[in-house]
Formats: C-alpha cells, sequence, structure tokens
C-alpha cells in the first residue's frame, strides 16, 4: 500500500464533505423499513419493554463494536471489503469474510427495491388524491397481483438508487442522504405524535417503555439481536467512501 494514500488505480477516492455527511449516510443505510415498520412488530411480540430493554444492551454492547471495528477497517484500509480484508491475508477465511460483507448488501438489495417500489407507487398515488382508495384492503393486494404494475415500479426505484450511485459519495448519496435522513425524521415524529391520539395508545405506550421481566424469553434476544445486527451500516457504506479526517 506504499504511496497509495487516497488513491487506487491512479485516481482520487472520492469522500464525503464532511462528518455530517458521513453520519447522515450511515444512518441512511442503517435506519430503514427494517427499523420502522418491522420494529414495532417485533416489540409487541416478544414482551415489549423487556425487548426494547435487550435491543438497547445489544445496541451500545455488540452493535457499537460492530459499527466501529467495520468502520476503522474502511477508514484505515480504504478499499472494497474484499480488498480490506485481502490488506491482512489471501487465505480463505480472509477472502471469504470479504466477499461475503460484498454479496451480501446485493442480496439485500433487490428485496429492499420491491419494498421501496411498493413505497414510491402509494407515494405517487397519495400526491393524486387517492389515499382513500389506498386505505382499502383490497388495494395492496390487487396492485402486487398486477406484474407489470409491481414491476414497473421495481424497476424504476432500482433506476432511481442506480442513478444516486453513479453520481457518487459526494454529489449523490452524500446529497440525497441530507435531504432524506431529516426528512424521515420529521416524517417518523408526526407518525408518533398521531399514533399517541389513539384511543389505547398510552397503554401501548406503557407496555412498549415498561420491562416486564415475565415476558423475558430466548427469543427475546434473538429477535434483539436480529434487529440490532441492522443498524449496523453495510460494508459499502463504512468502506468505500471515506469520511473526512
Amino acid at each position: 500500500m506504499s504511496g497509495s494514500g487516497n488513491h487506487h488505480h491512479g485516481r482520487k477516492r472520492a469522500k464525503f464533505s464532511g462528518s455530517l455527511g458521513y453520519v447522515l449516510a450511515v444512518a441512511g443505510s442503517a435506519v430503514g423499513l427494517g427499523n420502522i415498520w418491522r420494529f414495532p412488530y417485533l416489540a409487541a411480540k416478544y414482551g415489549g419493554g423487556m425487548f426494547l430493554l435487550v435491543y438497547l444492551i445489544l445496541v451500545v454492547t455488540f452493535g457499537y463494536t460492530l459499527i466501529i471495528a467495520e468502520t476503522s477497517l474502511g477508514r484505515m484500509t480504504e478499499k472494497s471489503p474484499v480488498g480490506a480484508f485481502q490488506r491482512f491475508g489471501r487465505s480463505f477465511p480472509f477472502k471469504f469474510g470479504g466477499w461475503i460483507n460484498a454479496i451480501v448488501p446485493m442480496l439485500i438489495v433487490p428485496y429492499y427495491c420491491v419494498i421501496g417500489g411498493w413505497v414510491t407507487k402509494y407515494l405517487f398515488e397519495y400526491l393524486r388524491g387517492q389515499a382513500a382508495a389506498m386505505a382499502t384492503d383490497e388495494y395492496f393486494s390487487a396492485f402486487i397481483a398486477n406484474s407489470p404494475s409491481a414491476e414497473f415500479w421495481f424497476a424504476l426505484f432500482a433506476l432511481m438508487v442506480f442513478l444516486v450511485i453513479i453520481a457518487g459519495v459526494k454529489h449523490g448519496v452524500e446529497k440525497v442522504s441530507s435531504i432524506m435522513m431529516p426528512l424521515l425524521v420529521v416524517l417518523a415524529i408526526f407518525v408518533a405524535a398521531y399514533s399517541v391520539t389513539r384511543p389505547g395508545a398510552f397503554e401501548g405506550v406503557k407496555y412498549f417503555l415498561i420491562p416486564n421481566f415475565e415476558n423475558f424469553s430466548l427469543m427475546t434476544v434473538v429477535a434483539a439481536m436480529g434487529r440490532c445486527s441492522t443498524p449496523c451500516p453495510s460494508p459499502w457504506a463504512s468502506f468505500t467512501p471515506t469520511a473526512p479526517t
């Protein structure tokens, strides 16, 4: 690596323009539909406050260790996951570790593009004033049963993601994250504020925030561990684009 610095094959590596952009991009790779959509369901199923307590303990131990280790490897090697692991050796464990870190995000992307296509479709119809129609039980089933329509929105969302990546770290990922992450926070606050106005909401809040040790089980730990590993940013987020020193 002598003389490589921030250069790779003669080109200067892309960097974030500032620490805020890096944090927002990493948060964007971590805080997604799984945390907003699946987390409440898991919390309700596996103990409410007990699940939340176990989750927080795992986040500040297991999750924090993973994110620091992953980010440190990226900052030190300034390479992709495959190249970063090969920096320490070319034996099978290092090759396997690098490739599994590179392949897993590739396997996740199509799944999220399907979900992203659904979200894009609903946003489009909402802007068209179709909110009442979308609220019916039949609307979603009819939408996903219509293969050409579902595939169109999948392809459209995948194209948007591709264009963001092609735009690069600073003008693509960072710029989009600086807009969408604050918007996500605003929407989350709005949804939370609306939710607590619903009948019986405070019983749910109490169940979610107050641990009850009678609800603890092995599955509480397993489910919380599964969600805890998700907030760690993808290898692409911490390995490839380097944060400013």
